[in-house]
């Protein structure tokens, strides 16, 4: 059967620039939503939230439930690891960050190609099994963003992971690079248990383009946009969890209600999917899920992930004229200690850091071309 699980990327934050300055009595709040309907499955990672989010963990749910309550599942951040060494330090903070013995659910964080320093060197999952042994992992597997052939080559050579969680929405499911489709048969083929993230794509499948919506619209009008998306999701077979970000109460709530509302999709449904899939396609200019993977990574401290969410939103406006969107942008560029598109030096530390393969430097130069004009309050 599967479940509802509550992934803590995207929180809401006090301060919309301060990815740390996450308001606890929000998540305080949407934490006991999330419990009092039944669910107990949470989602979190060493690096999600600048560094926050396995305390925000603690302080919310640790602290204000029985462990026996809930689930935890948690990664192994592979982004910072050259070296064997570093792997019992790191697993012991995440057990005090997170404030638990052990961990029900543990991965190692983005298999892939751009993490292969980390499990090329360093022997990662006899790391992890020795862990369940000694009894601080109930259950290992791994995240990853590769294609098909990749998760099949790691779980060839690795029989002992347990599940995998992959990237699955309805605009990824038949994309030739993502392949989410193809790595589920995968996943069935081997008898892995499967738990979703981006089943909203970072919030693209939220706020469709007007064309998409009316399609969906004029065929039930009682169904919301996100609720196509999660029962799109939630009927899959062999799936486990369905993880979703919320970032505020409400986006939580909505969430519940759609995913215990999530009745199987017709074959005339998934047509229509099919179709709002082409929309977006062509109306998306980044494909950007804001993961924020590559802001860390970012020596000129460009909030990538923001000003593509800007960008990509100006373009599907398809206007020249003044925009809020715009003057967002100019905003942004006045807080201190910010860096502009323009600031890229093109060192590509972003690139090696992003699941979805863009070409973040390229994108910038466009974003500059876009945003940073006379028209926008910038000088050239």
């Amino acid at each position: 059967m599967t479940k509802l699980g509550m992934g803590m990327m995207r929180l809401p934050l006090l301060d919309e620039n301060d990815f740390k300055s996450v308001d606890y009595e929000q998540v305080n709040k949407m934490v006991d939503e999330y419990m009092d309907e039944g669910f107990n499955h949470f989602d979190t990672a060493y690096i999600y939230h600048e560094g926050v989010s396995e305390d925000v963990f603690k302080k919310c749910v640790v602290e204000r439930y029985p462990r026996e309550s809930f689930k935890i599942a948690t990664k192994l951040p592979l982004f910072v690891i050259t070296e064997e060494s570093q792997l019992e330090p790191l697993f012991k903070d995440q057990l005090k960050k997170c404030g638990v013995d052990y961990f029900d659910y543990y991965m190692l964080h983005n298999v892939s190609g751009f993490t292969e320093t980390a499990w090329k060197n360093v022997d990662l999952y006899s790391f992890i099994q020795k862990k369940k042994e000694e009894g601080y992992i109930k259950h290992i597997g791994l995240s990853t963003h590769g294609n098909a052939e990749f998760l099949e080559e790691i779980l060839v050579e690795h029989p002992e992971l347990e599940f995998v969680l992959l990237q699955i929405n309805y605009l990824d499911w038949e994309d030739e690079g993502i392949e989410s489709k193809k790595c589920l048969e995968v996943a069935r083929k081997y008898n892995k248990p499967v738990m979703i993230m981006e089943p909203y794509k970072g919030g693209f499948l939220a706020d469709v383009p007007d064309e998409a919506e009316k399609i969906m619209k004029d065929y039930n009008p009682d169904k919301s946009v996100v609720s196509w998306a999660m029962r799109f999701v939630a009927n899959l077979d062999d799936v486990c969890v369905v993880l979703t970000g919320a970032s505020n109460l409400k986006q939580l709530k909505d969430n519940i209600s759609e995913f215990k509302n999530a009745d199987p999709l017709n074959d005339e449904e998934l047509d229509i999917l099919k179709k709002v899939s082409e929309i977006i396609n062509s109306n998306i200019t980044v494909d950007c899920t804001k993961c924020r993977y590559c802001v860390d990574s970012c020596s000129s401290e460009i909030d990538i992930a923001k000003i593509f969410d800007l960008y990509n939103k100006h373009k599907m406006l398809d206007t020249d004229e003044w925009t809020q969107l715009g003057n967002a942008y100019l905003n942004y560029s006045k807080l201190p200690g910010v860096g502009i598109a323009s600031d890229c030096i093109e060192c590509d530390l972003c690139i090696e850091e992003c699941p979805q393969e863009i070409n973040i430097p390229e994108v910038l130069k466009d974003v500059a071309e876009t945003f940073e004009t006379e028209i926008y309050g910038f000088k050239n």
